[in-house]
């Protein structure tokens, strides 16, 4: 079994998931040298925000496979020593979402009607109703800086209160802003316009400070600002001089530069209302978390995609809508190509048709290597490290795109070509499930479920499928499905057969030599 180190807390529930494949050591509040000296014994280690991953840690995980990071911020982890090591870092993007979405929208409406304040006033025995006279929202421009999962589960839930929503992304299409009912708009006009401002970007080197004394100076009178993401994102001097002044009337901070902040002239101050890093604190959230962390890095593990694969190129929302479906079929082509071509390898080909053809592809182009290359390398293939070690085998690798979608919206075709020829398997996604769809030239619609398949080239003449049956079950191999394709009646004709038993050897030269069967492949799923 694998071993995974679990050194910070997760809930029970990701405890669970991992414990089902791997041998699982919680040790909580190590320090670096207690933590290098035991990681050469596992496989995966599962972190929150308190263990810090650098260099020098990753260095010693000699048998390290994947990072999981128990949360979506991944700042305490060096992905870049990560991914020189061929280390998967995944994390958990969808968990807390809601969490954070719902704790942005409770401080916003705190700043709203000054609920804190009021609340502190009461408890001191005050009624001071003229004192806290808020505003609605109703009809007030909300700008959202980040259209991520959070920032789009923000805008979905402000447009409910007919807030008017600027955004601001230059990673996602118009289209996907319009159906989140949102304008996508620059900065400058963002700032000027809005009388709310929320942040939800990642802390990295082009958004620290991203908002400072110039950007404050530019927004309306009057504005409020809200920083549920990572602090630093809002400059915290800039924002205190913007406050004295009366610019900023409000602004709703649940993150800091350095947590905790202390008794700073920032919390203190009247018009701030402060918070814990409280985004992600629901019982919910750090459920969520611990079962997403966990299951992308059994995935890792077991040689299959992860979707939350951090250090990999980056995909934006409307992207990864498209694309992330795909991985799992993507690999799955890879690993059934490598099987049933026969020959010397030259190259590989990976065409992307339909809706799939108008969108970046690497991380694609990674799942199919994977797939392809895990049966023969030495190392555990990822996401991470498929197109290096492609690199280092000189594999050849073509890639095509069609903008023609055919039967399907989209799909994927992965063929390898060899000195005796080629053959290609195409797949698509059909209700959240891969289908092969043709193979060769044949089409076909297979849900490669069966833990063994069998491809047959043969004539279409009558009592084929008869003797096929009657042969398996002779030898008491369960046959689970059967799908035909063929070029005409009575043509050639390519057989699928979903077998739940394996077929040895000579049992498979019984198959071939059943007349009208020009040739049989097995391949294990």
């Amino acid at each position: 079994m694998f071993k995974v180190l679990v050194s910070d807390p997760i809930a029970k529930e990701g405890l669970d998931i991992l414990s089902e494949e791997a041998t699982v050591d919680v040790r909580l509040g190590l320090n670096k040298d207690e933590l290098k000296a035991i990681l050469p014994e596992y496989d995966g280690l599962i972190v929150r925000s308190e263990t810090k991953v650098t260099s020098e840690i990753i260095e010693c995980g000699t048998r390290l496979q994947v990072i999981g990071r128990a949360g979506v911020g991944v700042d305490n982890i060096d992905l870049e020593a990560a991914t020189r090591k061929g280390i998967a870092v995944v994390n958990a993007p969808t968990g807390n979402t809601i969490a954070a979405a719902e704790h942005t929208l409770a401080l916003l409406f705190s700043l709203a009607r000054h609920v804190p304040q009021a609340n502190a006033a009461m408890r001191k025995g005050e009624w001071k109703r003229s004192a806290f006279m808020g505003s609605e929202v109703r009809g007030k421009v909300l700008g959202i800086i980040g259209l991520g999962k959070v920032g789009s589960a923000v805008a979905r839930r402000a447009s409910s209160f007919d807030m008017q929503l600027l955004g601001y992304d230059p990673y996602i299409s118009k289209e996907h802003a319009r159906r989140l009912g949102i304008e996508l708009t620059a900065l400058e006009a963002l700032y000027q316009k809005s009388d709310f401002i929320t942040v939800h970007v990642p802390m990295t080197d082009t958004t620290k400070s991203l908002i400072g004394n110039a950007e404050l100076s530019m927004m309306k009178e009057g504005v409020k600002l809200i920083n549920v993401a990572r602090g630093g994102i809002i400059n915290e001097n800039a924002l205190l001089e913007h406050l004295n002044s009366g610019k900023v009337s409000g602004a709703a901070l649940d993150v800091f530069i350095k947590e905790p902040p202390g008794e700073t002239d920032l919390i203190k101050h009247p018009f701030v209302i402060s918070t814990p890093h409280l985004g992600g604190s629901t019982t919910e959230a750090q459920t969520e978390v611990a079962r997403e962390v966990a299951q992308e890095a059994i995935s890792v593990l077991n040689g299959k995609s992860a979707k939350s694969t951090v250090n990999m190129p980056f995909l934006s929302p409307d992207v990864q809508e498209v694309v992330l479906p795909y991985l799992d079929t993507a690999t799955a082509l890879g690993k059934l190509v490598f099987q049933l071509a026969e020959g010397q390898f030259s190259s590989l080909t990976i065409k992307y048709s339909g809706e799939l053809a108008a969108y970046s592809t690497p991380t694609l182009k990674a799942a199919a290597l994977m797939g392809f290359l895990g049966p023969v390398s030495e190392e555990k293939v990822n996401l991470v490290n498929a197109s290096v070690l492609a690199t280092q085998r000189g594999i050849r690798i073509l890639e095509e795109t069609d903008s023609e979608a055919g039967v399907y919206n989209a799909s994927i075709t992965v063929m390898a070509n060899t000195d005796k020829g080629s053959f290609s398997l195409t797949g698509t996604q059909i209700q959240q499930e891969t289908h092969i769809v043709q193979v060769n030239d044949y089409l076909v619609d297979v849900v490669p479920s069966s833990q063994y398949l069998l491809f047959i080239e043969h004539q279409d003449k009558p009592g084929m499928i008869g003797a096929l049956g009657t042969l398996t079950g002779s030898h008491d191999i369960n046959i689970a499905f059967m799908a035909v394709g063929r070029e005409a009646p009575r043509g050639k004709a390519m057989m699928v057969v979903g077998l739940d038993d394996n077929v040895p050897e000579p049992v498979l030269n019984e198959i071939r030599s059943i007349t009208n069967i020009d040739r049989a492949r097995l391949v294990k799923i």
